[in-house]
């Protein structure tokens, strides 16, 4: 049997668990947060004050932040072309509406939530340049991305338990960032975004749990398989009006760094709790191939922290078109 038809067998067998690991992971609509509950409610008398006290605590908020909050903002805002992607994986019938295809429209919907909550409020801040993010938002949704993993549900899953603990981790460290700068509301916002992608964390972690439960040799060598390409981020192909692709994911990315957000060492420490959580020491029933990757995976984080300690960030902020020079501090 062909690898893929293997995979697709794998997911038939564990589609029957989907609908319990929606309510395991999942908050149905009429009890989870909703962006309004953040922002100032345009139906009440108090609507214009509670802009100005968004205007005058974003003041207070430096450059790089702002960046940063940018380039969360549109990754979170491309989710068309994640919920496309997701939707033509192995096993998620989008047609026969099949339990796997259930779970990619419920958690897109959940995500959605977050981009929307950051767009308005960046629109209301009156500190960002929003028709060159929306050129910005357009451009990446546009142009689309390829993080490596093809229609291969193993490796989609392993990318989804990586970058949903890396969005945990930025959007948490820039709650607390808000929070210093005395900006509650903020911090409330991105807080309570951060935890849903923590759930998401798991519940794709849960997911590759169970291929390893029946397919160990092959999951262990697609997560061998995306770690030796390395995980790229969703948008990857971020960029400005008039530009090409890759300067602003670069400069976007060095701004994180650089502030702490989401920095190289947060990449080999989720790598490491991933190889903890899966007990990828302990699996057994693995072809000779498979134990090669499995040791490769164990020395991965020591070696790559090894680099990490190496890396140089530049110093100087980049100016990018979706923060006005007047907010450089």
């Amino acid at each position: 049997m062909s690898l893929k038809n293997v995979r697709l067998e794998v997911m038939q067998h564990l589609e029957k668990d989907v609908d319990s690991l929606i309510e395991k992971y999942l908050i149905p609509v009429d009890k989870i947060w909703q962006p309004t509950d953040f922002l100032p409610n345009s139906e009440g008398n108090n609507f214009f004050e509670e802009v100005a006290e968004i205007r005058e605590l974003a003041k207070e908020l430096p450059y790089d932040f702002w960046v940063v909050l940018v380039g969360d903002m549109i990754t979170e805002e491309a989710l068309p072309t994640y919920e496309s992607w997701l939707m033509d994986v192995e096993g998620v019938d989008q047609v026969g509406g099949n339990s796997w295809g259930k779970w990619v429209r419920h958690w897109t919907a959940e995500e959605n939530r977050h981009g929307d909550v950051l767009n308005k409020y960046l629109y209301l801040s009156g500190r960002v340049n929003m028709r060159e993010i929306e050129k910005t938002t357009q451009h990446l949704i546009a142009d689309g991305f390829d993080i490596g993993t093809d229609r291969d549900p193993y490796k989609n899953f392993i990318y989804t338990s990586f970058q949903e603990l890396a969005t945990y981790i930025s959007h948490n460290r820039v709650a607390k960032m808000a929070k210093e700068r005395g900006n509650k509301q903020l911090f409330k916002m991105c807080n309570i975004i951060s935890g849903d992608e923590m759930r998401h964390h798991h519940a794709y972690s849960e997911f590759v749990e169970r291929i390893f439960t029946v397919d160990p040799s092959q999951m262990m060598l697609a997560f061998q398989y995306m770690m030796k390409q390395k995980i790229t981020m969703p948008a990857h192909f971020l960029r400005e009006s008039g530009d090409k692709i890759s300067t602003a994911f670069e400069e976007f990315s060095n701004t994180a760094q650089r502030i702490g957000v989401y920095t190289s060492m947060d990449y080999v420490d989720i790598l490491e709790k991933l190889v903890k959580r899966w007990e990828i020491g302990n699996i057994t029933n693995l072809s000779d191939e498979a134990e090669k990757a499995r040791d490769y995976l164990m020395k991965l984080p020591d070696r790559m922290r090894r680099l990490s300690e190496r890396m140089k960030i530049p110093e100087n902020s980049y100016q990018f078109k979706w923060v006005e020079p007047a907010v450089l501090r």
